[in-house]
């Protein structure tokens, strides 16, 4: 009787933490036994290694714990060829002259005029369609517009009050003529007072706002995604 009592009781107790262990939550493993000893916490890149859990290491307080990638190290981007291809390393570099004038330390430069060279690159890196001027949009009204414009005039409100000026108007026909290229190299690098803005705005980002500001120069592009050079229409 007493074995029985004894067994039964094992049998209800382990039945009860069964039960205890599950979760409603379908992405919760449930209650695990030791879970560190099979799966390592994941290292998280901004947090301060100098104190952790209550525990603080002097030496590691005054130490970088999130470093820039080495030099020509390619971030994962999936399976997606197209999207691999966009993500590679940009082609040209920084002028020397904007080592002054732009800040850029301890980066690769060029003696030539790189911002011409990328007129030769005429074809946007991302393909066109009506989702991706939705989200150039979106990214020129957040990143922009500020300064540029709504309408790409140069009128944003940072010019209208005064704080900003020499922003130029890219509804004019000599601006309209710039290629994709010069447009991404202006972007990415910073061109005149404006500043790099590839720190913000990954490639395929960059590529995808040029599209927008291509459907607010060419009234028809955000239909056709082709460029009328004959066309000087505003867009309104």
């Amino acid at each position: 009787m007493k074995k029985s009592f004894i067994k039964y009781t094992g049998v209800l107790l382990f039945g009860l933490f069964a039960f205890t262990s599950c979760s409603s939550d379908p992405d919760s493993p449930g209650l695990e036994y030791m879970p560190d000893m099979y799966r390592s916490p994941a290292i998280e890149a901004y947090v301060d290694y100098g104190e952790v859990r209550g525990r603080i290491d002097e030496n590691k307080k005054v130490q970088l714990t999130a470093l820039t990638p080495p030099e020509f190290t390619i971030p994962f981007y999936g399976t997606d060829s197209n999207l691999v291809k966009t993500m590679l390393p940009y082609q040209h570099l920084p002028n020397a002259l904007m080592k002054n004038t732009h800040g850029l330390f301890n980066e690769r430069l060029s003696s030539q005029d790189e911002y011409t060279l990328a007129a030769a690159d005429k074809i946007n890196g991302v393909a066109f369609s009506e989702k991706v001027i939705e989200k150039g949009k979106k990214i020129y009204t957040a990143m922009c517009q500020h300064c540029h414009g709504e309408k790409g005039d140069g009128n944003g409100p940072m010019v209208t009050s005064g704080a900003y000026n020499g922003v130029p108007n890219y509804t004019e026909a000599q601006r309209m003529a710039l290629s994709d290229g010069q447009m991404f190299y202006s972007i990415y690098y910073g061109k005149g007072m404006m500043g790099a803005h590839r720190s913000l705005l990954n490639k395929e980002e960059i590529w995808t706002v040029i599209h927008y500001i291509r459907s607010i120069q060419y009234k028809d592009y955000a239909k056709t995604g082709k460029i009328a050079f004959t066309d000087t229409t505003k867009t309104k």
